[in-house]
This record gives structure tokens, sequence and C-alpha cells, in this order.
């Protein structure tokens, strides 16, 4: 493997910004489900506005937990960081959105169809996030 892609994934540091990036990721993860259901399920709001309110709390902690642990090292200006964060982030909440909007479709719970879109984006997000958000 001699293409850039070889190369990183040869580096430990790379593989170490993963499992915190996950941790992060499975943190977001909670707090982006336990949102989603408390207002699906307790505040009545339909499934697509409950996803885009439980995104915004999420993907809040996910980049400043992102920002001050994962990618330390790699951090820049707070607000052009935070803004090519916010785009990986809407990226991936289209492309949640739309996972979401057909396994809903499909017949799938709410809450799972929800928790099934996440996993799906992750990868999505942390390539996003990891080549442009906080590039060096």
């Amino acid at each position: 493997m001699r293409t850039r892609a070889g190369h990183a994934l040869r580096r430990p540091a790379n593989w170490l910004q993963l499992v915190k990036f996950s941790i992060v990721g499975a943190v977001g993860y909670v707090v982006n489900l336990g949102v989603y259901t408390a207002l699906l399920r307790g505040a009545g709001f339909h499934y697509l506005g409950a996803a885009v309110c439980s995104f915004l709390v999420a993907v809040t902690n996910n980049y400043t937990w992102n920002r001050v642990w994962t990618f330390r090292g790699d951090r820049g200006h707070i607000a052009y960081q935070g803004l090519r964060f916010f785009v990986v982030s809407l990226v991936s909440l289209g492309a949640n959105l739309l996972i979401l909007r057909g396994l809903v479709g499909a017949g799938l719970d709410k809450v799972l169809a929800q928790a099934i879109a996440i996993v799906l984006v992750t990868p999505l997000n942390f390539v996003g996030n990891k080549l442009w958000s906080f590039r060096r």
C-alpha cells in the first residue's frame, strides 16, 4: 500500500483518533437518540422535526468534544473549524434524514430507524471531519 490512504492506515495516531472519534460519537449517539425519543414520544414532534432538533443538540456536543479531545492537536481557528464541522454535519444530517425516511417508510419503528440511520452515516461524518474540518 503505497497510496496516501495506505500510509494513513499505517499511522497509529490515526487509529487513536478513530477510537476517540468513536467514543465521542457513541456519547453523541446516546444524546441524539435520547433527545429524539423525548421529542418524538414525549413532546409529540414529527419524526423528521425531532431528528433535526436532536441533531443540533448532538452536533454541538460532538463538536465540542472532538475539538478539545479527539483532534486537539489539529485545532484551527474555532470559527472556521466550527463552520467546516457544521457543513460536514449538515451533509451527514441530509444523508441521515434520507435513510430515516426510507426506513420509516419501509415500516420500521421510528426510534430503531433513527438508531440505524445514525450508524450508517457515521463513516461519512468521520471522513469529512478528519479530512476537512480538523485537518492541519
